[in-house]
Parts: structure tokens; sequence; C-alpha cells
């Protein structure tokens, strides 16, 4: 069977090595536009902080490991054009300039995701810097120590991690989103408050609840301007969001409004003989239920791997996500699985929420720390649909049990009793996971109609 791939970031990748793992009498070709592949572009912030031991250790695979399961790889090829009835593909040689067709049996389409590049005046410049991919982390890393202030755009993730690090470095920052909090897509108003606070408190400037209406380069710096000010430094990175890069498929599948190639539980789209993973496709978003855009590596890697399991045929099935998510700012972590109050108001879903603060292990113990820990469920069935965690401490895992909570559909009354050990070093008696649960149920009670 011949299959291609197109695109090898992580689903690409793990999709390759799957479908050669089980099939290795299959002929794979790989596509790929760059001369590296399964580059970990979480790690961007990080490798500019100067918190990376080697940034080669960057890649969890290589063109050479693929190449030894038996891909053919064909790197620096972009691919121009699909076409769906002839099961043939186009691409052109990066290198050499020339042409080339290849046919496919079974066609993997992972080609990932695109940075939203907003059309504004100015935003041209060499002063604006992305944060995506090798080449991007490679200029955000060489420019670090010879800026002495930056402007990031856009207040999520990736934008959050890289103000933080510069902050860090003692940096002037200034950071801007048309969100009036950071993270708002991420976390509710209890724990970002929090965390603005952390900026605040590390200097940082936060322009929140402003749009980006322009750029204005002079040879030394750049200024920033918004429909509520201007700011001014050496750089600014765009760090507004990304949108999948689905265009060679555009009218030839499924998609939702925004373009992600919509499949089904086996990573079919609507042609049967191509899938799709990763930041190019669609998500099954376990606590509304519905398909949903959300890029994250944890997603790509799941539906490349089921890619290589149900190449040959429908074997088994996508569980689907919760979204889980974690991120380190300032020394406190925080961590995240499905819906936030917020999250579940712009998709009018109707939700309840609890949050509650305790410290993570007994007064008695020489040292502890607060967790603030929150919770979203349905109110009239009383599933899980979310939670959230913030603490100097690490909760990060906690965010896997929401996770799995969600995933087995777990009602509050469930996690409220659910098994969980106590050790002094460790946690409480009643761990935070199972005292917000609880806290849910009693305000569950309150909220219920007398009888």
């Amino acid at each position: 069977m011949k299959i291609i791939v197109i695109g090898a970031t992580h689903a690409g990748t793990f999709a390759t090595q799957q479908i050669l793992t089980e099939h290795p009498e299959y002929d794979v070709t790989v596509y790929e536009r760059n001369d590296n592949l399964s580059f970990l572009s979480c790690g961007i912030a990080l490798w500019v902080g100067d918190n990376v031991s080697d940034p080669n250790k960057m890649f969890y695979s290589s063109p050479d490991a693929l190449a030894a399961l038996g891909a053919t790889m064909r790197m620096e090829h972009n691919v121009t054009a699909i076409d769906p009835v002839a099961r043939t593909i186009t691409a052109t040689n990066l290198i050499s300039g020339e042409t080339l067709t290849d046919h496919y049996d079974k066609l993997v389409f992972t080609p990932g995701s695109a940075p939203v590049i907003p059309p504004l005046p100015g935003i041209q410049s060499d002063r604006v810097f992305l944060c995506k991919n090798w080449a991007d982390a490679k200029k955000l890393h060489d420019n670090a120590e010879h800026i002495n202030s930056a402007i990031v755009i856009g207040a999520g993730y990736i934008g959050a991690e890289l103000a933080e690090q510069y902050a860090l470095s003692g940096k002037k920052v200034t950071l801007i989103d048309a969100f009036d909090r950071v993270l708002a897509k991420n976390f509710d108003q209890d724990i970002t408050d929090r965390v603005e606070q952390l900026y605040t408190d590390n200097g940082t400037h936060l322009a929140l609840g402003q749009k980006v209406t322009g750029f204005t380069t002079t040879g030394k710096d750049i200024t920033v301007t918004t429909d509520q000010g201007t700011y001014t430094a050496d750089i600014a990175v765009l760090a507004v969001g990304f949108r999948p890069r689905t265009e060679l498929l555009r009218g030839q599948v499924d998609m939702l409004a925004n373009g992600a190639v919509i499949t089904d539980a086996y990573m079919q789209s609507s042609r049967p003989e191509i899938f799709a993973a990763g930041d190019s496709a669609a998500v099954h978003y376990n606590p509304t239920g519905q398909d949903d855009y959300i890029p994250l590596a944890t997603n790509a890697v799941r539906q490349g791997i089921l890619i290589g399991k149900n190449i040959a045929a429908p074997t088994e099935k996508y569980l689907g996500t919760q979204a889980s998510s974690a991120v380190a700012l300032f020394d406190r972590t925080l961590a995240s699985s499905g819906l936030t109050a917020a999250g579940a108001a712009a998709r009018n879903i109707p939700v309840a929420t609890v949050t509650i603060e305790q410290n993570y292990r007994p007064e008695f113990m020489l040292t502890t720390t607060p967790v603030v820990a929150s919770l979203t469920w349905d109110p009239t069935t009383h599933q899980v649909l979310g939670g959230a965690f913030y603490s100097a401490h690490d909760v990060s895992m906690s965010a896997n049990m929401i996770s799995l909570a969600i995933q087995t559909k777990m009602t509050i009354e469930t996690l409220a009793m659910v098994d969980t050990f106590f050790q002094p070093n460790f946690d409480q008696p009643i761990n935070w996971v199972n005292a917000v649960a609880m806290a849910a149920v009693e305000k569950a009670k309150e909220a219920a109609p007398a009888l």
C-alpha cells in the first residue's frame, strides 16, 4: 500500500512511526517543507530564557530516524496541490525548484497550523517576530541577549511564557491582549487575577483589553499602537494564536468553520482514504461532546498514533480530549482540564462552579503553601466538566485526575469520594481535588429545589 504523509511535526511523525511499526511492508513517503521535523515548540520560551540544556534535544525524531524505519523522506518539499479524485499530490522541491507528482492509496494529512498574522499596517517589520517553529526559536534565542525590552502580543500560553522569561531576564516587558485577562481561555478570573499580580510584581506592564491596530518601526525600535495607546520596545513578538493549515483540502472534505478537518473516531475524514490529525484537524471535545479546534501536542500525538493503528482498517477509536494543560509562571504552577466557566459561557453551556483554597499539606509541617482549586460541573447531571489549579506547589498532575474524571463521566459526588492517599509530606487527609469536589457537592445541595 502506498501512503503519503504531508507534514511531519507531531502528528505526522507519530503516524509515520506507527504505520511502519505495524506495517513495515508499506510504501510510506513523507513530504515536509522544513529541513527538520518533530520540533517541540512548547520549549521555545524556555530556550529563550536559557532553561534548555541542549536545543538539539528539542527534537524527538529526525529524518534519518524515520528513514531507518523505511520511510522515503522528501524534506524541503512543499506540497502545492492535492487531487483527491486521482489520488495524487503535486509538490515542489524548495532547493531545486523541481515539481513532481506522486500517487497515494491513502493520504495522511498532517501539515499542522500556521500562526495568525493579522493584516495590520507595519506588521511585516523585521522587528516583529513569530514564535512557532525552529527558525523562529533560533531568532528569538539569538537576539534575546541583545535586547533590553520586548512587547509580547497575545497572552495565551505561548505569549504568557515568553513574557515571563523576558521579565525574569530583566527586560522591560509589555504584554498585550485583546481579552481583558491573561490566559483568559485557560483559566477563570479567580486564578488569572493572581497571575496578573505576578506579572505586575515582576515589572511587566499589562495592556489588556486592547486591540493592536498597527506597527511603526524606526532604526532602533518598534512602536505598537493599540486602540488605547502606544508602546515602544526593541522588538515585538506576535503570539495571537494559530489557524489550521488546510487550504489544500478546502472544498474536498468536511471542515469546521475555521478550516479544521473533521474526522470520525478512526481519524478518517469525510473521504475515508484521507486521514487527518494534529493542528490541521478538529478534535472531539469530551466536556461538550462536540467537535472543536484545540491545537495541542498531546492531541496531535494521540491522533497520529491512531492513524497508524487504523491505516489498514478501522480498529481503535479516538477517545476524545479534555484539552488538559499546564504551565509554570514565576515559580507557580497552573494546570487545567476541561471547561472553565468562561469557556462554557462562550459555548452557551450551563455550568456550576466553585473555588476553594487550602494548604496542600498539614500546618504542622515546617512549610506548606496554599492551593487554589476550582471545579466546573453540569448543574443537572452533576457530571464533572472541568477543573483548574494554582499553587507554588506542583499541582500539575491534578489536571490529569480531572481529565480522567471527565473522560469517565464522573459526577462531583463520585470525585469527592475517590480514594486518594494521605501522607503529611504530600497532602492533607482530604486531598485538594477531593476537597473541591466536596465543596461542589455542598453547593449543588444548596442550589437544589426544596422538596
